[in-house]
């Protein structure tokens, strides 16, 4: 029984992983409406070259990307995308800026996800370093002897310092971001 399902299960996993890398279904090439994907893909500000993986994936079905209504759509879509909220909105959750915005919206896009990536980093520091206390805490809970024990009390010592500034960095951080959006 082993034998015989071990090449089912095989195939399935192949399958899986092979669909996955694909940037649509088969079924939603069948389906598709390019102005509509467009937008969509435009809204995420994802970059032009989506299309191509598109391209790929929808030909092994015979289905060809309308790229004028894919384009129309997408325009359309950044148009929502690259808005200072978005920006910041970006920034906060760490995802990084594929420089699709037009000139004309760039600049304050940008200036929003720099005050959003700036409080995502400085949130990102301050876990880091709670984490790295948290091992010394563990650290000195297993420590054999009086030198050990020092030497791990220094070193969180350090960590508390450098744990409160990222703590001030994070606090100036949303502060100016705060500051910056009641404009």
């Amino acid at each position: 029984m082993k034998r015989v399902l071990k090449p089912f299960f095989l195939a399935a996993a192949t399958v899986t992983l092979l669909g996955g890398c694909a940037s649509m279904t088969p079924e939603e090439c069948l389906s598709a409406d390019w102005y509509q994907q467009g937008l969509h893909d435009g809204g995420r500000g994802q970059s032009m070259a989506l299309v191509e993986e598109h391209r790929e994936a929808c030909a092994k079905v015979g289905v060809e990307v309308d790229i004028n209504r894919y384009r129309a759509g997408r325009e359309e879509g950044l148009r929502t995308y690259c808005t200072p909220s978005v920006g910041f909105d970006e920034g906060l959750r760490g995802r990084y800026y594929s420089n699709v915005c037009a000139p004309a919206l760039e600049r304050t896009f940008l200036d929003s996800y720099r005050q959003g990536r700036r409080i995502y980093e400085a949130q990102q520091r301050v876990d880091s370093l709670k984490n790295d206390l948290n091992s010394k805490q563990y650290a000195l809970e297993r420590a054999k002897d009086d030198d050990s024990r020092a030497r791990i009390r220094r070193q969180m010592r350090d960590l508390d310092d450098s744990l409160r500034r990222a703590r001030d960095d994070l606090y100036y951080a949303e502060r100016a971001a705060r500051d910056y959006r009641s404009y």
